[in-house]
Protein backbone atom coordinates (compact mmCIF):
# COMPACT_ATOMS: atom_id res chain seq x y z
CA UNK A 1 0.00 0.00 0.00
CA UNK A 2 1.36 3.41 -0.96
CA UNK A 3 1.62 6.04 1.76
CA UNK A 4 -1.31 8.44 1.94
CA UNK A 5 -1.95 11.52 4.06
CA UNK A 6 -5.15 12.41 5.90
CA UNK A 7 -5.26 15.89 7.47
CA UNK A 8 -7.97 15.96 10.16
CA UNK A 9 -9.58 19.35 10.73
CA UNK A 10 -12.19 20.32 13.33
CA UNK A 11 -15.10 22.24 11.82
CA UNK A 12 -18.27 23.81 13.18
CA UNK A 13 -20.82 23.36 10.38
CA UNK A 14 -20.63 20.34 8.06
CA UNK A 15 -22.92 21.62 5.31
CA UNK A 16 -21.28 25.04 5.23
CA UNK A 17 -17.74 23.59 5.16
CA UNK A 18 -18.56 21.13 2.38
CA UNK A 19 -20.20 23.87 0.31
CA UNK A 20 -17.12 26.07 0.78
CA UNK A 21 -14.65 23.42 -0.38
CA UNK A 22 -16.91 22.25 -3.23
CA UNK A 23 -16.91 25.84 -4.50
CA UNK A 24 -13.11 25.55 -4.74
CA UNK A 25 -13.45 22.45 -6.90
CA UNK A 26 -12.88 19.71 -4.32
CA UNK A 27 -15.02 16.60 -4.13
CA UNK A 28 -15.94 14.31 -1.24
CA UNK A 29 -15.77 10.54 -1.01
CA UNK A 30 -19.36 9.55 -0.11
CA UNK A 31 -18.16 6.23 1.36
CA UNK A 32 -16.42 8.17 4.16
CA UNK A 33 -18.77 11.13 4.51
CA UNK A 34 -21.69 11.55 6.91
CA UNK A 35 -23.03 14.20 9.32
CA UNK A 36 -19.95 13.88 11.59
CA UNK A 37 -17.14 13.70 9.07
CA UNK A 38 -16.44 14.31 5.41
CA UNK A 39 -13.55 12.94 3.38
CA UNK A 40 -12.41 15.73 1.04
CA UNK A 41 -10.36 14.47 -1.89
CA UNK A 42 -7.31 16.64 -2.53
CA UNK A 43 -5.47 14.10 -4.71
CA UNK A 44 -7.19 10.81 -5.50
CA UNK A 45 -5.55 7.81 -3.82
CA UNK A 46 -3.07 9.94 -1.89
CA UNK A 47 -4.14 13.15 -0.10
CA UNK A 48 -7.33 13.83 1.83
CA UNK A 49 -8.67 16.28 4.38
CA UNK A 50 -11.08 14.86 6.92
CA UNK A 51 -13.51 17.58 7.97
CA UNK A 52 -14.75 16.51 11.40
CA UNK A 53 -17.40 18.35 13.41
CA UNK A 54 -15.80 19.48 16.67
CA UNK A 55 -17.51 17.00 19.06
CA UNK A 56 -16.50 14.09 16.81
CA UNK A 57 -12.96 15.50 16.34
CA UNK A 58 -12.66 15.66 20.14
CA UNK A 59 -13.09 11.85 20.35
CA UNK A 60 -9.69 11.44 18.65
CA UNK A 61 -7.68 13.44 21.18
CA UNK A 62 -7.47 14.14 24.89
CA UNK A 63 -6.14 17.62 24.18
CA UNK A 64 -8.34 20.67 24.00
CA UNK A 65 -9.43 21.42 20.44
CA UNK A 66 -7.90 24.73 19.39
CA UNK A 67 -10.03 27.47 17.91
CA UNK A 68 -8.27 28.01 14.58
CA UNK A 69 -9.71 31.52 14.41
CA UNK A 70 -7.66 32.42 17.50
CA UNK A 71 -4.51 30.28 17.24
CA UNK A 72 -2.57 28.40 14.59
CA UNK A 73 -1.61 24.77 14.92
CA UNK A 74 -0.96 23.92 11.29
CA UNK A 75 -0.76 25.58 7.87
CA UNK A 76 -1.81 23.39 4.96
CA UNK A 77 0.07 24.10 1.75
CA UNK A 78 -1.35 23.01 -1.61
CA UNK A 79 0.82 23.17 -4.69
CA UNK A 80 -0.62 24.69 -7.86
CA UNK A 81 0.51 24.27 -11.45
CA UNK A 82 0.97 28.01 -12.09
CA UNK A 83 0.76 31.48 -10.61
CA UNK A 84 -2.55 31.89 -12.43
CA UNK A 85 -3.93 28.78 -10.69
CA UNK A 86 -2.87 30.23 -7.31
CA UNK A 87 -4.76 33.44 -8.06
CA UNK A 88 -7.82 31.65 -9.50
CA UNK A 89 -8.17 29.31 -6.52
CA UNK A 90 -7.63 32.24 -4.16
CA UNK A 91 -10.39 34.21 -5.90
CA UNK A 92 -12.78 31.26 -5.47
CA UNK A 93 -11.88 30.96 -1.78
CA UNK A 94 -12.44 34.67 -1.13
CA UNK A 95 -15.75 34.62 -3.02
CA UNK A 96 -16.86 31.64 -0.88
CA UNK A 97 -16.16 33.50 2.37
CA UNK A 98 -12.48 32.91 3.13
CA UNK A 99 -10.25 35.73 4.34
CA UNK A 100 -6.74 36.60 3.20
CA UNK A 101 -4.69 37.26 6.34
CA UNK A 102 -1.60 38.61 4.59
CA UNK A 103 0.00 39.82 1.41
CA UNK A 104 0.84 37.59 -1.52
CA UNK A 105 4.50 36.58 -1.61
CA UNK A 106 6.53 36.46 -4.81
CA UNK A 107 10.10 35.21 -4.52
CA UNK A 108 10.54 34.73 -8.28
CA UNK A 109 11.00 30.95 -8.11
CA UNK A 110 8.06 30.64 -5.67
CA UNK A 111 4.73 32.45 -5.47
CA UNK A 112 2.11 31.94 -2.79
CA UNK A 113 -0.98 33.30 -1.14
CA UNK A 114 -2.74 32.27 2.06
CA UNK A 115 -6.39 32.11 3.02
CA UNK A 116 -8.18 31.22 6.23
CA UNK A 117 -11.18 28.95 5.63
CA UNK A 118 -14.56 29.37 7.33
CA UNK A 119 -13.24 27.73 10.53
CA UNK A 120 -9.98 29.70 10.55
CA UNK A 121 -7.65 26.97 9.23
CA UNK A 122 -4.76 28.39 7.21
CA UNK A 123 -4.34 27.18 3.62
CA UNK A 124 -1.36 28.23 1.51
CA UNK A 125 -1.65 28.07 -2.27
CA UNK A 126 1.82 27.82 -3.75
CA UNK A 127 3.46 27.63 -7.17
CA UNK A 128 7.15 26.78 -7.38
CA UNK A 129 9.39 26.72 -10.46
CA UNK A 130 9.95 23.01 -11.15
CA UNK A 131 13.70 23.65 -11.39
CA UNK A 132 13.69 24.91 -7.79
CA UNK A 133 11.27 22.40 -6.27
CA UNK A 134 12.05 19.92 -3.53
CA UNK A 135 13.52 16.61 -4.67
CA UNK A 136 11.07 13.73 -4.78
Amino acid sequence: MDRMIFVNLPIRDMARSQAFFRSLGFSFNPQFTNEQGACMVIREDAIYAMLLVEPFFQTFTRKQVADARQSAQVLICLSCSSRDEVDALMAKALQAGATEPGERKDHGFMYYRTFDDLDGHGWELMWMDPAASCPG
